[in-house]
């Protein structure tokens, strides 16, 4: 329920009050429908009682507080329907003062709701006199404050439980105000200082510092006052010491905190007495002067890993000085890529057994890997209790080097061998074919013959080579690298398909003549369009159409942001794509997954697209697929380009990227992170910016800012209300609204079509930073074209 401020409460009171006494209140139907309004509509509990007590009027904010109908308690004592027990009487108590004339009056009480459950109302009561100058009527203005209530009682039981934790805490916990004069002092704090908190409650912090660290310690605390962090270890400035109430020093581990309060910053300091541990440490380092002369690296450290002792051996080995090795955590010196798997049972076997002996990858100071042999010993002290870890290590790198490179030589040794003896074989196979093929060709000279026999020629001829290929990879070869123009690769493979596809898929393809040139091997790159346009081929059984397209593309930090796999820089992207069955959205990230295969028993092996994607990686690019069941899918594959001095003069001709002067833009995504990057990029150019993540918030936001929003960017693929649903809409309010639409699938661009002349431009994703910008720019100064352009990312 909406809460009302007394003066509101006072303020509708009068109103009412004023109301009612004018003449002949409640005689005709109008008055009393009058009141009737002003009551149902009060924004808060208003009541009307007789000099009896019983209820003539019950508001709508009363029935909803109490879940009784006006019908329900008309004409019955209020104190018998919502009145708790033991408030009866000092409410009846009230009333009869209010009947008497002394009003009005403040009262708070426990009201009772149909289910039983308690509300507090705070009331503002007063009494409306008759004619004769008796009480007529007791009115009360009233105001559920329960959740306040229960937040104060949360409050109350925080504080308490807060109180219980510091005074059971097993740190010394201090905290001082900016004058650096103690307010809290909890029980373990009295015990390592020997004060109690009477003692020190409201002196300054430095009775508990010895007397050569007070100046540097205030330093500290203004330093730390002044920055922008809000808790900091102390010891990070080296060792700290207290001082106790009989004058004796100590050791102590300690981090502070502040907080901002109204009254000012307040300062906590949880302390820690090591006086025990430094005395161990000390002992230990004694000890281990013995071991310093071992080979192995030996070191001691406790239950939580942190190192205690480091000895000669380790720093030889793992490049750490003793300095810098204790006091750190183990993990953070030898394990920066993470813990290897054996560490957590390692901990959980010596906890049961008090030893363990294992193997484990570790790093040295200068990233170097490391193989060591390790020996974890429990030591335990005088009552049986585990205090510390002895560890020896030693370096096995070299060994477990020669035993990989043994094992790698047998295993490429075997693999050598099976694929010499597949290569014998297949060239066996190949040979007969590639010398019967020419003299085939002499035999049938018409031109269909020769079309067929120079086809099956090249694909004998490219076998053999990937035959040489899997030679080369048993051997440890990379393909190799050359440069590479892929418009007479595609043009080899629209012919082979034209070939041997069925005639009920048309292919087609677009080959720009300034296509850049990649590096890489033609043979892969092959293999690579082949297996996407293969299964193209299976994802339309019916037939369709597969489309095979290549454009120059600069990617910029915007689309790498976006993408994991991108860089920034100049590429070629080959984009397959096909009109069949398209992929399913929960298994589309899976899909370039070794082995993974939606194809029936025996029809695939699941390592075609995961070849494509190693293949891709290996020449430096990547690769995005989008798919819309029942619509289609398309691959983008982006290879690196080769540099040119024709491609950085192009790049200089590009020019400024054009900018915005405040214009509205409304972006639509589902894909948060596209909304956050497509947000900055705008904002950086000079628009601002309106984001919706669905259609149907879109339409809200541009109903209220229709005049304001000059361009709607919309995905056509959104969950609830899709793209061309959600242009509808938009349409609807403003037939003259300009939009964008964006798709990942290019069929897409054909929906569109249908929606009408809103559409003004089809961008396809992902698009770059400079194509947005000029879309949005072509949309805002518009120059006569013939259609409707597209802008391909």
């Amino acid at each position: 329920m909406r809460r009302q401020s007394k003066s509101g409460l006072n303020k509708s009171k009068q109103n009412l009050r004023r109301r009612i006494n004018e003449p002949n209140w409640l005689k005709d139907e109008m008055e009393a429908d009058f009141l009737s309004a002003v009551l149902e509509t009060a924004g808060m509990l208003v009541i009307v009682l007789d000099c009896e007590g019983r209820i003539v009027r019950f508001n709508r904010a009363c029935e909803q507080i109490t879940q009784y109908s006006f019908e329900e308690v008309r004409g019955q004592h209020f104190w018998d329907i919502f009145l708790i027990p033991e408030e009866i009487e000092p409410v009846k108590a009230v009333f009869h003062s209010l009947r008497s004339g002394h009003f009005p009056n403040q009262f708070e009480n426990f009201w009772l709701t149909k289910d039983g459950e308690r509300r507090l109302i705070t009331w503002n009561n007063t009494a409306l006199l008759g004619t004769d100058g008796s009480v007529q009527w007791i009115i009360g203005i009233g105001v559920d404050v329960t959740e306040r209530m229960r937040a104060e009682e949360a409050l109350k039981e925080s504080e308490e439980r807060f109180a219980g934790i510091v005074s059971h805490a097993r740190e010394a916990i201090i905290s001082v105000d900016e004058s650096q004069r103690i307010i809290l002092f909890n029980e373990q704090a009295e015990k390592i200082f020997g004060y109690s908190a009477e003692e020190v409650i409201g002196k300054p912090l430095d009775i508990l510092i010895p007397p050569r660290f007070t100046k540097s310690h205030r330093e500290h605390i203004r330093e730390f006052s002044a920055s922008p962090i809000s808790g900091r270890g102390m010891n990070e400035r080296g060792d700290i010491y207290g001082i106790r109430k009989d004058g004796r020093e100590f050791p102590a581990e300690a981090s502070i905190s502040k907080v901002e309060l109204r009254s000012g910053k307040l300062f906590t300091v949880m302390l820690r007495d090591i006086t025990e541990r430094k005395q161990a440490e000390e002992r230990l380092r004694e000890q281990a002067t013995l071991l310093d002369r071992a080979k192995d690296a030996i070191l001691v450290r406790d239950l939580s890993d942190t190192v205690l002792f480091w000895s000669k051996g380790a720093e030889r080995l793992y490049g750490w000085t003793s300095d810098e090795a204790v006091g750190k955590n183990i993990r953070e010196l030898l394990y920066t890529k993470g813990d290897p798997p054996p560490f957590e049972q390692a901990h959980k076997v010596l906890a049961e057994k008090g030893e363990w002996m294992g193997e484990l990858r570790q790093m040295t100071k200068d990233g170097k890997e490391l193989t060591v042999e390790s020996r974890w010993t429990l030591v335990r002290n005088d009552k049986g209790e585990p205090k510390s870890i002895l560890v020896i290590n030693t370096d096995i790198t070299e060994k477990k080097k020669l035993e990989a490179q043994f094992l790698r030589a047998q295993r490429m040794e075997s693999i050598g061998t099976l694929a010499g003896g597949i290569a014998h074989d297949l060239n066996n196979v190949l040979s007969p074919i590639l010398m019967s093929i020419r003299m085939l060709q002499m035999r049938f000279t018409d031109e269909s013959s020769q079309r067929l026999l120079a086809t099956l020629r090249a694909s004998a001829e490219r076998g053999a080579r990937m035959v040489s290929q899997v030679l080369s990879f048993a051997r440890g070869a990379e393909g190799e690298r050359i440069a590479v123009q892929p418009r007479h690769l595609i043009r080899e493979i629209v012919k082979i398909l034209k070939d041997t596809l069925p005639k009920t898929i048309d292919i087609r393809f677009s080959l720009p003549d300034n296509l850049w040139a990649v590096a890489g091997d033609p043979t892969q790159l092959y293999q690579v369009l082949m297996n996407l346009c293969v299964n193209a081929r299976d994802a339309m059984p019916q037939g369709g159409r597969l489309t095979i397209e290549t454009e120059n593309a600069y990617i910029d930090e915007t689309y790498a942001r976006m993408h994991l796999d991108a860089k920034p820089g100049r590429f070629v992207v080959i984009t397959v794509s096909d009109t069949g069955v398209g992929i399913p959205p929960h298994i589309i990230d899976k899909i370039f997954e070794p082995f993974f295969t939606t194809k029936g028993q025996g029809e695939g092996t699941g390592l075609g697209l995961s070849t494509v994607m190693g293949i891709v990686r290996g020449h430096g690019g990547f690769i995005n697929a989008y798919s819309e069941v029942g619509k289609g899918t398309q691959f983008k594959v982006y290879l690196p380009a080769i540099e040119s001095t024709e491609m950085a003069q192009r790049q200089e001709e590009q020019g400024d990227l054009p900018v915005g002067h405040g214009e509205l833009i409304l972006v639509v995504d589902d894909e948060e992170a596209i909304l956050e990057i497509t947000r900055g990029t705008l904002e950086a150019f000079g628009y601002n910016v309106l984001t919706a993540s669905d259609g149907t918030e879109a339409v809200a936001l541009y109903a209220q800012n229709k005049d304001k929003i000059q361009v709607v960017l919309v995905d056509m693929m959104m969950p609830y209300m899709d793209g061309p649903s959600t242009i509808r809409a938009l349409q609807k309010l403003n037939p003259k609204v300009k939009i964008i639409a964006a798709s990942g699938l290019a069929a897409n661009g054909k929906a569109v079509e249908a929606i009408g002349a809103a559409v003004k431009i089809f961008l396809s994703k992902p698009y770059t930073a400079d194509k947005l910008l000029t879309a949005l720019a072509g949309i805002l100064k518009p120059r006569p074209r013939d259609g409707r352009p597209t802008l391909d990312g």
